[in-house]
């Protein structure tokens, strides 16, 4: 998946989110007794709503085992997910539509300051280390970001995204005003770079990396944080409502558990959660290799050498933050240990 299509997902994704439930939707039991776990009927359980930020993939799997092997329901809540609205998970959450959503720590930065500040803390790291990178084509030089001179690179036309794109190649002694920016919201990568529309592409390794594999196309690829460690910022995330948080912790701290189970069970049995994930959405099913390779490539980095899932380290989340600050790329300084704790994870 590209890392920056989670900004214009929306754009294809029904406005009318509320009314379109995500697959394997809800916890609820049926024919009001449940099937596994606690045997609550669903009038004995909390509601929750969940809203993803892109149609469902392996980053959503520990959310789709909790739900099918009944961990929500044990922890007595009914459990929602749904696609997000046009502006975005981070809106719906903030308005206090949805308890809970996925968004990420670098398009968080400006919901969390100014005028229209939105009221979202995230409060677990779904995966412990930023896994995106630029991907290209094999042998073509671009296994370095200096070997990007010279050659078209798809781009946004993001802030965010320029500037670390301009820091990673002048760290490698290139200079960034040599690179082709081609406008460009690429959703299949294969075909991109096997089309030469372009040589280079930002993406989350475990699912367009991962693609690449699966189609037999050989690609060089490079890790923003193996080239600068303040771009291992915390991607994606799970964010709630703060109201819904200060009111109603309890609630928030028993889905929490029951999500960490869903993440542990995904991490010690990938090819087991790679089937649930494609029980509950049968639509990923003609892309059954691709879910499962990329199952198994997620396994050892949900929680990698945290000493838990979801945890945040406030030093790796304040360098991200502080390196925006620092290069003005926030319309106002994003302040130490704003927008995230971990109060609401299980207490090991």
């Amino acid at each position: 998946m590209n890392l920056w299509k989670r900004v214009t997902a929306a754009v294809v994704l029904s406005a009318m989110a509320l009314g379109l439930a995500a697959c394997g939707s809800s916890s609820a039991p049926q024919n009001g007794s449940a099937e596994q776990g606690s045997g609550d009927t669903s009038g004995d359980l909390k509601k929750v709503t969940f809203v993803l930020d892109w149609t469902p993939n392996t980053n959503h799997t520990g959310l789709y085992v909790a739900l099918q092997n009944g961990y929500f329901e044990d922890a007595g809540l009914d459990v929602d997910v749904v696609q997000p609205p046009d502006d975005g998970a981070e809106v719906l959450v903030g308005s206090g539509k949805a308890d809970f959503g996925v968004s990420f720590q670098d398009t968080m930065a400006s919901a969390l300051i100014g005028d229209n500040a939105l009221p979202i803390t995230a409060v677990a790291a779904v995966i412990q280390h930023n896994t995106s990178g630029i991907i290209s084509r094999a042998g073509e030089g671009m296994d370095r970001p200096k070997g990007l001179e010279g050659k078209k690179y798809a781009t946004w036309d993001m802030d965010i995204e320029k500037a670390m794109m301009k820091n990673v190649v002048e760290t490698d002694g290139g200079d960034f005003s040599k690179v082709e920016l081609i406008p460009s919201t690429v959703t299949d990568e294969v075909s991109a770079l096997q089309s030469k529309s372009v040589d280079a592409i930002w993406v989350y390794y475990a699912w367009a990396g991962i693609a690449t594999k699966v189609a037999g196309l050989d690609t060089d690829y490079f890790a923003f944080s193996d080239i600068n460690p303040v771009f291992d910022y915390y991607t994606p995330v799970i964010i709630a409502n703060n109201d819904f948080l200060k009111n109603d912790p309890e609630t928030a701290k028993a889905f929490l558990a029951a999500l960490a189970k869903g993440y542990e069970y995904a991490e010690q049995n990938p090819e087991e959660a790679a089937d649930i994930l494609l029980e509950q959405c049968p639509e990923l099913k003609s892309n059954r290799e691709l879910v499962v390779e990329s199952q198994k490539y997620l396994a050892d980095k949900y929680t990698a050498d945290a000493s838990q899932w979801g945890i945040f380290d406030a030093e790796r989340w304040n360098a991200f933050y502080n390196w925006l600050n620092e290069n003005d790329l926030v319309s106002a300084d994003i302040p130490e240990n704003t927008g995230f704790s971990n109060d609401y994870l299980p207490q090991s």
